[in-house]
This record gives C-alpha cells, structure tokens and sequence, in this order.
C-alpha cells in the first residue's frame, strides 16, 4: 500500500471520508449518517457527540478499508457544514445541540439587524450576508430570547471546532469557517468588534482564528489506534464545504463557476481577494491565502425533488421501486414529455424560505401561470426548471462582482440525469461541464491538506486529478424560450414581500410543532 490522504467532510447529514492517492485516484469511502432534530418550529439541530463520534467511525472506516499501514497515511484533512453553533461550559461540554445553518428561529433578529442595526455595514466587512443562518443572527436570538442559557456559555463554537477540541484540547477555527460566521473582518482576518458587541460576546468566547492549512498532531494514544493512524497523523484544519467543493471540481480559474445541487445548493467561482455585493446578496469566504470564493447558496435543491416524488410521483416511485429503477429518472422521464418552458407554467421553490440572492426566509413556494391545460408532467417539469431558475437568479451579483462566466461545472446528485444537465447548459446559456470527481469537499480538504505539509506546490494541482464526465452546450431554442421566462421568474418574489411576510407568520401561528426526523 502506498501513502494515502483522507479528506473528511462533517456535513449536514452525514460524514463522509474518502481515502485518496496523492495523485487523487479513491481507495475507499465512508459514509455514517445521523439524524437532523427537530424539537420546535424552525429549529434544524444536531447532537454534537454523535457527530463527533461519526467522525471517528468514517475516519476508522476508511482506513481499514484502504489497508493502509499508519504510517501510509499523509494526512486528514477536514472540510465542514457552515454556520454551526454550539454553546459549550468551561470544560467544553455542551449546553446545546450543534444548531445548523438550516435553523431559522433567528428569523426577526436577522431582520432587525439587517433593518435596524447597520446590517448591511456588517455585511460589507464581514463577507457573511444577513440571514438567519449565520452564527450572528444565532447569538443575538439566544441573547435575547434565551437569557439565561446564553449567560451559562463559556464559549460559541462551530462543530469542527468541537471535533478538534475533542481530539487535541484546542478551541482553533479555520479563516474559512470563520468568515461564514458574520463575526470575522475578513481584511483584517480577525474578529469584527461590532459584530462582537452586537452578539453580546467576547473574542475570548470564540475559537483562535487559524489558516486554512493550519495543522496539528499529537492523537491520544487510545484514539490513534482507534482510528488505525499514528500519533503523530498530521491533522489539518481545513476549510468549509463550500469553498472546498470549488477546489475539489477544479473551478479555480476565472471565468469557471462551480454550481453544487444536493439537498440545497449554491453557485461560487473563485477571487484573489475578498469582494462584497453593495446590495448583499453574495458570500466571500476564504479558501487559501489569495484564494476567496464569492457567491450564493439556495435552500432549495434535492429537497424540492423529493417533495416532488412525494407529493406528486407516489404511484410512480412505488413503481420504480418495484422495477429497480432510480425514482428520479422516472421524474425526469416524465419532465421530458413536456417541452422547454412548460407551456407557460413557472414554479418558484421557497418550499424552506430562501438564501441568496433575496436573504429572506418568509418566502414561500408558488406554481405561477398554472392553466386548465397543465397536467402533472408540466408542474413536474416546471419544478425542475424552478430549481435552475433560482440559481440562475444569483448569477449577475455574482458576475457583478466577479466577471462574466463562461462555463459552469455541475456537482451533486442532479449531475447524475443527462436531462437536467442539459436545463441547466439552457437556463445558464453556457458550456455545462461535470467534473470526474469524487465527493467534491472531500478532494478539495485532501488536496488543501497536501498543500499545507508541502506535497504538492500549488492547490493547481487540482487539476490533474479532476477528468471531466458529461459536456453540454446550450439548445438555442430553448435558451430563447428561457430567456422569455426568466424575468417572469425573477419578477414575482421582489414584488410580493409583504404578502410573502403575512403568509410566513399566518403559517406560524398554525404550524403543527414536527417531530424528529431523518433528513
């Protein structure tokens, strides 16, 4: 067995490691699941141990699997969900459930300091829009609506700094987490006083900020042998999903913009310095030094198409079932029954309210335009070209800020239908490539860890690990047919605010409290 480098990816529903060559060729992959909670109306929690020890089991895992010999392995390199937080005492237990970037209790604080509190200031310093998500908002919801928990805090921490807390006994956070936090300037690459005053915390509640290719050794001797690694396994620190997921499809170069479709979504390309929206509709967040990735994440993606099987496709999923068929391209085989632009019928996807480019978490889901004539394959189809619409409808801040794009590289789950692929080269007007890579975040942790000990010279090296599977070039037909629609698309959801305000809290005050669930 030759030397090996493990990237770990702690996400949203799972963490993953993959086991790769120094050339990035995989040898093995693990995958351990854990469930999202759900105790009260807008919360999206997780517990921290069984993370943690998730961690542990897909680290374990996957060097077993590879039967690679201690000291075979290079390093483990780490990229992580964003916008956790977890409130922990003195010894670093914690008070709290790893609070996700899909809880939204924080909604009317996040209003109020968008509104009220200079939000958009903060913003331009510290790269993080205003919104529910983010640790900010977090912490002043907590500060004000649950008092005396947040007093009893010794520190607010994000989940890989509680994995690595838990390994080493220091509280490190990487420049990438921490620039997606709200409370990072990241010109100065320090902690934002204001932001600090407004959360009610201190710098020294928070992590010690660190680069992205900081490293650490020094295993506990019985988690080392746990984990089938020597004491002295370098372990890097990493970065967060997003950012590593460009570098892990090689969109590193101008003019290229990574889009990711899994359960969300998220458009990015790359820039060599930090670079801010004047409306605040992107993120900046650091990948490396001179290495930045703006851009916008969206709340509706995979999951919109699984509300679609659901809700509208049981018979036909129970069907594929049966036949052992992948549902999904049942769904699209019915989309393509229907021509581009589906007769007329729009479908806006704010099923979990939105991210960028609107930042407002009242927004709810639509069919627009919808006629007699319309049948299930149109509003199946119409929810496909919802989900590319919206990501398309990030495209110019990020091209305001960036440079026009000329090719997009697709990654996620939707990247496996030719169909959708080929909506998306329409929708965007430009080349759809997919990258040949495996589990995007976990590449780009192992090739920033290899970068960080010195194995490989430039994160270019990239590169020759990324092959391309499917190209496709835009339909000019349907790219005018696109082209018609999309300002109908765009129209509807700056016009409708207020409504949109009434209905999210109508809905509220009716909302039956949901149990805990397996996302």
């Amino acid at each position: 067995m030759g030397r090996i480098v493990i990237g770990v990816d702690i996400g949203t529903t799972s963490t993953k490691a993959v086991a790769f060559t120094p050339a990035g060729r995989v040898l093995a992959h693990e995958t351990i699941e854990y469930p999202l909670l759900q105790p009260e109306a807008g919360a999206a929690e997780q517990d921290p141990q069984q993370i943690f020890q998730a961690v542990l089991s897909a680290i374990a895992g996957c060097v077993k699997q590879s039967k690679a010999a201690p000291a075979d392995v290079l390093a483990v390199s780490f990229s992580a969900a964003m916008h956790s937080l977890i409130l922990v005492d003195d010894a670093g237990a914690p008070l709290t459930h790893s609070i996700t970037w899909a809880d939204h209790r924080a909604s009317a604080w996040a209003s109020r300091i968008r509104d009220e509190w200079d939000g958009l200031a903060i913003y331009r310093r510290t790269g993080t829009p205003i919104h529910p998500m983010s640790p900010l908002a977090k912490l002043v919801w907590l500060r004000h609506e649950r008092p005396e928990l947040f007093a009893r805090a010794a520190r607010f921490v994000g989940i890989k700094e509680y994995v690595f807390f838990r390994l080493f006994g220091q509280w490190q956070v990487d420049h990438s987490i921490a620039s997606a936090t709200g409370l990072f300037d990241i010109v100065r690459l320090g902690w934002d006083e204001a932001a600090l005053a407004l959360a009610g915390v201190s710098a020294g509640q928070l992590s010690n900020p660190v680069p992205t290719t900081w490293h650490v050794e020094g295993l506990a001797a019985d988690v080392a042998a746990q984990l089938g690694l020597s004491r002295d396994t370098p372990f890097v620190i990493g970065a967060n999903d997003g950012v590593l997921s460009n570098l892990g499809v090689n969109a590193m170069a101008p003019g290229e913009v990574a889009v990711t479709i899994g359960t969300s979504g998220a458009m990015r390309t790359v820039v060599d310095h930090p670079m801010t929206d004047p409306e605040g509709r992107t993120f900046c967040y650091a990948l490396a030094e001179r290495r930045w990735v703006v851009g916008g994440p969206v709340n509706n993606g995979g999951i919109i198409l699984r509300w679609v099987r659901d809700e509208f496709a049981s018979a036909e999923a129970e069907t594929a079932k049966r036949l052992g068929i992948d549902t999904y391209e049942v769904l699209t085989r019915i989309a393509e029954r229907v021509s581009a632009g589906s007769e007329g019928l729009v479908f806006h996807p704010f099923l979990t309210g939105e991210r960028a480019p609107y930042w407002n978490a009242d927004l709810r889901g639509s069919f627009f335009g919808l006629g007699i004539h319309h049948r299930k394959e149109h509003m199946i189809r119409a929810v496909l070209e919802g989900v590319i619409f919206n990501l398309h409808s990030i495209l110019p801040a990020v091209e305001s800020i960036a440079g026009r794009s000329a090719r997009i590289k697709a990654t996620g789950g939707f990247a496996r239908s030719g169909m959708w692929r080929q909506m998306m080269a329409d929708v965007f007007d430009r080349e759809v490539v997919v990258p040949e890579s495996f589990e995007s975040s976990c590449l780009g942790a192992a090739v920033l860890g290899l970068y960080a000990l010195g194995h490989v010279d430039s994160l270019d090296a990239v590169a020759g690990m990324v092959g391309a599977t499917h190209r496709h070039t835009p339909n000019a037909k349907n790219a005018a047919l696109y082209r018609q629609l999309l300002p109908v698309y765009l129209s509807l959801p700056r016009k409708l605010g207020e409504e949109y305000r009434l209905l999210a809290a109508f809905q509220q005050q009716t909302a039956v409290p949901p149990r805990a669930r397996r996302s």
